[in-house]
């Protein structure tokens, strides 16, 4: 059974966890030589995933019309449907507008340092306003080095988010979402948008080099390439089949690097009491 949660509700969750220990009776060996046993299957105790989704407004969900959080419900349904996942708990802290200083300054708020200790996956989106806000300031006067100065900051102020992730929860796998273009319908005179775009998330590679844990999801030429709309029609967020396409590359790195690397991690299960 699949659970949404937004800093709206979280007030009201309460949430208690008990574990209680295993006692194993040993008896005397009836044969000297060394019993040898199977591995666990990985789906023998299907494992209850919570799944803290932060950033900006493709976290939060803007232009999807079923409003129900953007690419989370397609990802949702997409990873129950693995081997050895029995639930996904989603919290969605996505805001629109924010950027990276804005991010990493709610990361260090209590309430999304309590769901970020017991996270196992912290998806982020984040950078798109970062670059929004280098064209903005520079309207007049774009050049390819403003946005390759400000890319420097990107990458320390995510260094930091990713940094203050660790420090709550070390063992909670990170996955960002690469940037995708949207801005040549709105700045058709910037010929460099794509290299922009894809210089920044090159530098999202980089610090992604530096965690055990942390894995990169590219979509740029999930829109670069569509044959189809991909937008909302504000021309810039995705549109429905556009966090569909999302939560599918996720999945794939859900399936074949994250979920294969939690199984390695040490799972506690424990039950809720409401």
């Amino acid at each position: 059974m699949k659970k949404f949660f937004t800093p709206l509700i979280l007030s009201a969750l309460f949430l208690s966890s008990c574990s209680g220990s295993n006692h194993m009776t040993l008896h005397p060996a009836k044969q000297t030589a060394a019993e040898v046993f199977e591995p666990v299957p990985a789906n023998f105790l299907p494992r209850k995933l919570t799944v803290l989704s932060a950033g900006d407004s493709l976290t939060q969900g803007v232009g999807d019309s079923t409003k129900q959080g953007g690419y989370l419900p397609y990802l949702d349904t997409l990873l129950e449907k693995e081997k050895g996942i029995q639930e996904v708990d989603f919290y969605n802290y996505g805001v629109k507008g924010n950027r990276t200083t804005q991010l990493l300054k709610r990361l260090q708020s209590p309430e999304m340092k309590s769901v970020l200790q017991r996270a196992d996956v912290v998806v982020i989106t984040i950078g798109g306003n970062d670059v929004m806000k280098v064209v903005r300031d520079n309207l007049s006067n774009l050049q390819l080095s403003i946005f390759n100065k400000e890319k420097e900051s990107y990458q320390k102020h995510l260094t930091q988010i990713f940094e203050t992730i660790v420090q709550e929860n070390p063992n909670a796998s990170i996955v960002l979402v690469g940037l995708y273009n949207p801005f040549s319908k709105w700045f058709p005179d910037i010929e460099e948008m794509d290299t922009i775009v894809s210089d920044w998330n090159n530098a999202g590679r980089t610090v992604i080099t530096h965690y055990p844990n942390a894995y990169f999801v590219p979509i740029e030429d999930v829109f670069l390439n569509a044959d189809e709309n991909l937008l909302y029609t504000d021309n810039f967020h995705p549109n429905d089949k556009g966090y569909e396409l999302i939560a599918e590359r996720l999945n794939e790195t859900f399936g074949e690097q994250v979920i294969p690397d939690l199984e390695k991690k040490p799972y506690m299960v424990s039950t809720e009491e409401n």
